[in-house]
């Protein structure tokens, strides 16, 4: 017998019902979420046991979309859904960001969230609707969650922010905001805008919150009624006081020694690889075949005692101020054959950018289960493993290079010029990564377009911040993080902008706690630091270029005689057709030279507007 609980609320637009008991019975937690005619499944498992020598959550996030939901098939030669697409990917992270940090951090058991678009509506952006599903599924499962936990768009049209937009309504944005919280804080932030100021962008950011509260409110009742308040226990970590108490006692005050002295990233791993292998020698035979605990408890160690140096001593690991960028130097042209590029080097992140300029035939075409259309504007990012030192192989684009290049794009496009007819290809390689690679594409893509000759609002920055607090209320802001800061740190605080303002931004936040005066703090000194690169970026390349490299495709727009049509545009025209034939789009065609009108293999733009098929 089905025990189906449904609860609905209203964010905006039409109501949104949640129910459970329905679908998927066997999984742990299952829920579906409506609003209009979209309805998502979230389902989630978890093993009652983690795996052997497993000191983290492996947790995976898959959120996909069947073509069913909109009626219609999938494209190519097998006719169903394979690998997630561009789109699913970043929706799946968005889930992911906000979700994760809410497992205890002692639960490391394989879970596996999977949320499923089974029914579209044009009116009802689906993302929006993700993380809610995701949150309940949880909360109706016995797996160990301190949430509950939503996310909201904001958008902003004429000076009034609004939850949750109309695709119809994004279009007119100039604000897309994606923020995730719990009733207390805020979790995850991450958007794209015109370049606003820093207090817009906390205003918007706070706006959503509030929203969030009520969805928030719904999952605890729908926990209650479905008598999930219990969860399940578990243990999941082994334990050995006695070495651990040692190994605070030896590695404590030696890892803050040397974290007080500067040092660069390589030399920094050396020194505390040796420190372990000293005290591994304090240790017995048998102590020594713990290895993995050892492993575990001196990452717990050297966090600590890195985080006191950082709030007591006020000294970062490379002897920065908190609010100090390292250095930087650039270049633009570096390479001579791709139409434009830009190497950009931050302390021990470097990136090397190149921008590729096409006509309309080089679009990319998107075709996903609720979207169709073309790109004009496309940013990839690449992370080899050499870039931070590894012997790994290269298996595929991965889950971060998307979202990194993403984020990038989206830092980007918003600073570009309008009117310029060609397809653009920004590929940023990541030579090396110490912190911020993905604000280092930002700076190396906006330079590389300049250096190309696309048309630019202004160069475009971008900062990564970072936070490290404890629980008597003592923080210190970091600007221009390092690698080690990230992973140590509460959190981790992506800005890009003009000189004008905000253009993008990426906010995961590990605590709780965070207050809209410290965003504010955080969002100024953000600001101060994105000042400081761009004005370095400047004495490189500060305006685009007059001209593209004569190397590039040249678009031309000319008028072309009724003697010449024929030769362009082939039989089309049709003799004995009535009426005047009109084209209104732009034609590229790759053609031989004609009487010396063009050149031979030029690219030409021409406009055929009104042309009587009779002659």
């Amino acid at each position: 017998m089905m025990n189906i609980i449904t609860k609905q609320l209203t964010t905006s637009g039409s109501p949104i019902t949640i129910e459970t008991g329905k679908l998927a019975k066997q999984s742990h937690g299952s829920v579906t979420v409506k609003q209009g005619n979209t309805v998502l499944l979230a389902t989630v498992v978890s093993d009652y046991t983690a795996g052997e020598n497993v000191d983290f959550l492996p947790l995976t996030v898959d959120y996909r979309e069947k073509f069913a939901s909109s009626g219609r098939f999938p494209g190519g030669f097998l006719k169903r859904e394979a690998r997630p697409s561009d789109s699913e990917i970043l929706i799946s992270r968005l889930i992911d960001r906000a979700i994760r940090p809410l497992f205890p951090d002692d639960y490391h058991a394989n879970t596996m969230l999977m949320v499923t678009l089974l029914s579209s509506d044009d009116d009802v952006m689906q993302d929006t609707l993700a993380c809610l599903a995701a949150s309940c599924a949880i909360m109706v499962s016995d797996i160990p969650f301190n949430g509950p936990v939503s996310e909201v768009r904001v958008g902003r049209i004429d000076d009034k922010l609004i939850i949750n937009p109309s695709r119809e309504e994004l279009e007119k944005c100039d604000i897309d905001l994606i923020v995730a919280a719990t009733f207390d804080n805020i979790m995850m932030v991450e958007g794209e805008m015109n370049e606003i100021s820093e207090k817009e962008m906390s205003d918007a950011i706070i706006f959503g919150h509030e929203a969030i509260k009520a969805q928030c409110q719904v999952q605890l009742e729908l926990e209650k009624d479905a008598n999930k308040t219990t969860k399940r226990e578990y243990c999941h970590e082994d334990s050995d006081e006695e070495i651990y108490e040692a190994m605070h006692n030896f590695c404590f005050d030696r890892i803050k020694a040397i974290t007080k002295e500067p040092s660069a990233k390589e030399e920094r791993s050396e020194k505390f690889l040796a420190l372990l292998d000293e005290f591994k020698e304090t240790l017995t035979d048998e102590q020594l075949t713990k290895e993995f605990l050892i492993g575990t408890y001196y990452g717990k160690v050297k966090k600590e005692a890195v985080r006191r140096v950082v709030l007591d001593d006020k000294v970062r690991l490379d002897g920065r101020a908190y609010d100090q960028v390292r250095d930087i130097w650039s270049e633009v042209s570096y390479l001579p054959t791709p139409h434009g590029s830009a190497l950009f080097t931050r302390g021990e992140t470097q990136s090397l950018t190149t921008v590729t300029l096409g006509t309309k035939q080089d679009v990319q075409n998107l075709d996903g289960a609720t979207y169709q259309g073309t790109k004009r504007f496309i940013l990839h990012y690449n992370f080899p493993s050499f870039s931070t030192g590894e012997a790994r192989p290269n298996r595929g684009t991965s889950r971060r290079e998307i979202g990194h290049g993403n984020l990038a794009e989206r830092s980007i496009v918003k600073a570009m010029g309008e009117d310029f007819p060609y397809t653009i290809r920004v590929v940023s390689e990541i030579l090396e990564s110490n912190g911020s690679s993905s604000m280092a594409t930002v700076c190396a893509g906006s330079m590389a377009l300049m250096d190309a000759g696309v048309p630019m609002k202004g160069g475009v920055s971008g900062i990564a911040m970072g936070l490290i607090s404890d629980e008597d209320g003592k923080y210190a802001i970091l600007s221009d993080i390092l690698g080690d800061e990230d992973h140590l740190g509460d959190m981790d605080f992506k800005v890009a902008g003009t000189s004008k303002g905000i253009t993008a931004c990426q906010m995961d936040i590990k605590i709780d706690g965070l207050t809209q005066e410290l965003l504010i703090e955080a969002l100024t000194q953000a600001k101060e630091g994105r000042e400081h690169i761009l004005n370095e970026m400047n004495k490189t390349i500060s305006v685009s270029n007059e001209d593209i490299k004569p190397h590039a495709p040249r678009l031309v727009s000319i008028e072309v005689d009724k003697e010449f049509i024929g030769a362009i545009i082939g039989p089309e025209i049709l003799p004995g057709k009535e009426g005047l034939l009109h084209i209104s789009e732009i034609d590229h065609k790759r053609i031989e030279s004609m009487d010396g009108i063009f050149k031979e293999g030029e690219m030409v733009e021409v406009k055929l507007l009104a042309i009587d098929p009779k002659s």
